[in-house]
């Protein structure tokens, strides 16, 4: 039995609705049914290729932690129009689904950032637990960057991606906090689960060495040892600037330089984005993408195989135990809308 970890995922652009170009009004009959784009709405009319302009691209901002990706990545959003996503953490479902208070860690991967950060080679398994349910937010929140470009024409810049997240396996590896079965399993998910989306247009690589981030890390209260740090900026350098560079455009800066936002918004001026799997796509394979990356829960399913892995996985007792535990909170035994504990009116209208 596989962790208890993916809940069902609405569907919907209702996630970023805040700072993002409005959609279309949808058309439903109760609070569980909606009007999604689908096959109908394609043989009526609705294309895709209209509304993609000049900055209706996919951009990634990676760096070692500490790096300030994330102030770049939010800069360069304001300055070219575009839609920031911040890093997806382990919480980053239930901030999509809209809850009130964040759930207990036993829905939400089974692990812990901080428990990892203290005790990376604990016995339970939490520091691979914690890696896979990472790489399926990371696959969501892509899929939801996806999602928006293509329904909404706006560009959107993301912190990492699902094609940069191994850098961080490569680094556990290396410093023996997971087993090489992890890496294998690790390995098998992504090879079914990342091909199913494109690349990003442009990824950007700010670096600052691993002995600078230590220090900062330090001074910020958090015990990160030197050598993991290391072996990310080395799995980054190594392995994923390389890769990426095969099918996205590249452009890397050190710490300093990538602060000065006006100068990395005129160098992707300059750049022609011509190559990668992007140039191949019409109006037939963005239908496809987009009937895929609006289903997230089979957006979800990509991410699970029927295997076992010590680190991932529960008995049958455990699992059942969670899945009533998780039906039993407010607001879960029903569909939305439809649980009077939560305040849901005129249920028996719906």
């Amino acid at each position: 039995t596989e962790t208890a970890g993916v809940r069902v995922v609405a569907p919907g652009n209702a996630f970023f609705k805040k700072g993002a170009a409005s959609c279309a009004a949808c058309v439903h009959t109760s609070p569980a049914r909606s009007l999604r784009y689908g096959w109908l709405a394609y043989a009526l009319g609705e294309r895709t290729t209209p509304r993609l302009k000049h900055h209706s691209k996919i951009i990634t901002v990676d760096g070692n932690l500490c790096s300030g990706k994330g102030a770049l990545a939010q800069k360069l959003a304001d300055k070219l129009g575009m839609l920031y996503m911040p890093e997806a953490d382990t919480f980053y479902l239930d901030r999509r689904t809209g809850e009130k208070e964040l759930l207990p860690v036993d829905f939400n991967g089974m692990c812990s950032l901080e428990r990892f950060y203290a005790e990376p080679k604990a016995a339970d398994g939490n520091s691979y637990r914690l890696q896979m349910w990472m790489y399926t937010m990371r696959v969501l929140q892509y899929a939801d960057a996806l999602e928006h470009l293509l329904t909404t024409g706006q560009g959107v810049i993301l912190e990492r991606s699902p094609f940069s997240d191994f850098v961080f396996l490569d680094a556990m590896l290396k410093e023996g906090y997971i087993r090489k079965e992890c890496v294998q399993h690790y390995n098998e998910i992504k090879g079914i689960s990342i091909c199913e989306f494109l690349p990003p247009h442009l990824a950007i690589y700010v670096d600052l060495p691993a002995e600078e981030v230590h220090r900062k890390m330090t001074q910020s209260g958090q015990n990160v040892a030197l050598s993991y740090l290391k072996g990310i900026e080395d799995s980054y350098k190594n392995s994923f600037l390389p890769l990426i560079s095969e099918t996205s455009e590249l452009l890397a800066y050190d710490a300093s330089k990538a602060q000065d936002v006006e100068r990395v918004a005129e160098d992707i001026e300059y750049l022609k984005f011509e190559k990668g799997p992007w140039l191949e796509q019409d109006d037939v394979t963005f239908h496809h993408m987009r009937m895929l990356v609006e289903d997230k829960q089979r957006v979800s399913t990509l991410t699970h195989i029927p295997k076992f892995l010590p680190e991932i996985t529960i008995g049958a007792h455990d699992y059942d135990e969670k899945y009533y535990a998780y039906k039993s909170l407010p607001g879960k035994k029903y569909a939305p809308g439809y649980n009077a504990d939560v305040g849901d009116k005129h249920i028996w209208l719906k």
